[in-house]
C-alpha cells in the first residue's frame, strides 16, 4: 500500500470452503453480522452471527453470540447459543459454553463443551419400544 511493493499479509476472500471474510486477531466487533459465504474469526466477536456457509473460530477467537451456521468449527472460545445445521466440531483447543443443536457433534480430546445438546434429523423418530414385562411364573395360576 502507498507505493510498496510487498503483497498484504491480510487474507483474500476466497471460495469453495475457504473464507471469504475474516474478522482478524486485532479486531472486536460487536453488533449482528450476517454473511452469505464462509466466515474465520480470529478475534473478538459479541452478538448475533448468522453464516450461510461455514464459520472457523480460530485459536485468538473469543466468541460472545447466539450462532446460528451450517458448520461450525471452534478452535478458540466461544459463549452461546450454536446451532450448526450440518456439524459443530470442537478442536483440542476449542471451548463452548452454552447450548447447542447440530445434527453431527465432533469434540476431539482437550476440546471443553459445557452445556446441553440436541441433535437434529431428518429421520422421524421411532414409537418407543415398550419394557419387557415380567414373565409370570407357572406357580401364580
Amino acid at each position: 500500500m502507498f507505493g510498496s511493493n510487498r503483497k498484504s499479509a491480510q487474507p483474500q476472500p476466497m471460495v469453495n470452503g475457504r473464507p471469504e471474510t475474516v474478522i482478524g486477531a486485532n479486531t472486536r466487533f460487536v453488533g449482528t453480522l450476517n454473511a452469505e459465504g464462509n466466515v474465520r474469526i480470529d478475534g473478538a466477536v459479541e452478538g448475533d452471527i448468522e453464516v450461510v456457509g461455514n464459520l472457523i473460530i480460530g485459536e485468538t477467537g473469543r466468541v460472545i453470540a447466539t450462532i446460528k451456521a451450517r458448520n461450525v468449527h471452534v478452535s478458540g472460545a466461544v459463549k452461546g447459543q450454536i446451532t450448526a445445521l450440518e456439524q459443530l466440531e470442537i478442536s483440542p483447543t476449542g471451548k463452548v459454553w452454552g447450548d447447542i443443536t447440530t445434527a453431527a457433534l465432533h469434540i476431539e480430546p482437550g476440546g471443553l463443551f459445557r452445556g446441553q445438546s440436541s441433535m437434529t434429523t431428518n429421520i422421524e423418530e421411532p414409537l418407543l419400544l415398550e419394557a419387557p414385562r415380567e414373565s409370570r411364573s407357572s406357580s401364580e395360576s
